[in-house]
């Protein structure tokens, strides 16, 4: 397409597959059992991705616990009482905590993609979790003998093999999730706590050569889970400066449920540099109601106004369910939805004669 348009990546999953999700954490079913059922989603997932006309697609996120925690599969040096993250309706969200080094990946991203490309006729885009986010697992107390400059040296390492993985194992490209970027400077609203996450995120990214790079992106979006956000009280003004510095080919910025959309765009025009696109969110995950092709094609040619079509793409606010148990959009509204984004796009496109 003349516009580039892409997924953010999770899709809500069939609830027979939450059922039989939580019946293996039980230990009431065997894994054999699973994975057929992961299999069967990710199937389905990609066969309605493809009828939307969706250029490039995703798995879903079918077979992920959840879009933060997949590399924390099968780890045994970790405690269930971790950072707590609040979100606006009063729900919560526990990461765990570790309590003992050395820190290693359980599971990597890449590891989903041979699933996916066995049933994908178009590209496949694989999302991985910041290192910035993975670093909250680190106790503020300190471990006994893994001190924190190991933890994060080790993480590092960790993180450059989990988006290594998606490329050895033929990802289209890879989106660095870093929807913890604005709760960062709720948590700390001088900034050093956000200066911290990209400065690690960087030293991530500076192990890819710059065409590697070209190819990796990052996603930000003020959390997104249950219809709720975590921090979206928090002015893009205070992440977007520091987080159009990232290293990366590619943003996909939420957009869509942004209160004040055009100062937004203007600032993104003004920091990002020449060999980068801004892929702009036109789809509310978090409104049930499925958006028209004139209202995304609205949204697209806004956007357009400050970003130079060459330099534009578009994408859903966030993904339609990050977390495994999360059953408050339906798939039919998620499909519908991305098809809307995909019309929508491609009308803009003509519009603007590209």
């Amino acid at each position: 397409m003349p516009i580039p348009t892409e997924p953010i990546g999770s899709i809500p999953r069939p609830r027979e597959l939450q059922d039989a999700m939580a019946a293996y954490a039980r230990g009431d079913i065997g894994a054999h059992t699973l994975e057929a059922l992961f299999d069967a989603a990710v199937r389905e997932t990609i066969t309605r991705f493809e009828a939307t006309g969706s250029p490039v697609v995703s798995d879903g996120e079918q077979a992920k616990p959840s879009f933060a925690t997949y590399p924390l599969d099968g780890l045994e040096n970790l405690a269930a009482d971790g950072v707590i993250i609040p979100f606006a309706d009063g729900h919560t969200r526990q990461l765990p905590r570790l309590v003992a080094g050395p820190f290693r990946y359980g599971t990597y991203a890449g590891s989903y993609l041979p699933r996916a490309r066995k049933y994908a006729r178009r590209p496949v885009k694989q999302a991985v979790i910041s290192a910035s986010a993975m670093s909250l697992l680190y106790p503020a107390e300190g471990i006994p003998d893994y001190p924190r400059e190991r933890f994060l040296a080790d993480l590092v390492r960790q993180a450059v093999a989990d988006i290594r993985s998606c490329f050895d194992n033929g990802a289209y490209a890879v989106q660095i999730d870093f929807t913890e970027g604005r709760l960062a400077v709720k948590l700390d609203p001088s900034g050093a706590l956000l200066q911290q996450f990209i400065g690690l995120n960087n030293q991530v990214l500076s192990h890819f050569t710059p065409t590697e790079r070209r190819r990796v992106g990052v996603h930000t979006c003020p959390g997104g889970d249950r219809d709720a956000t975590h921090s979206a009280d928090v002015d893009y003004a205070d992440l977007i400066p520091l987080l159009l510095t990232l290293d990366v080919g590619s943003f996909y910025l939420q957009m869509a449920s942004e209160a004040h959309p055009q100062r937004v765009l203007k600032m993104v025009a003004g920091l990002l540099r020449p060999h980068q696109r801004a892929f702009i969110g036109v789809i509310d995950v978090l409104n049930e109601e499925v958006e028209s092709e004139e209202t995304v094609c609205d949204r697209v040619l806004a956007a357009a106004e400050y970003i130079p079509p060459s330099r534009l793409g578009t994408t859903d606010d966030c993904g339609f369910s990050p977390f495994g148990d999360d059953v408050a959009t339906s798939r039919d509204t998620a499909f519908a939805k991305i098809a809307a984004r995909v019309r929508g796009t491609r009308l803009a496109a003509q519009k603007l004669g590209v």
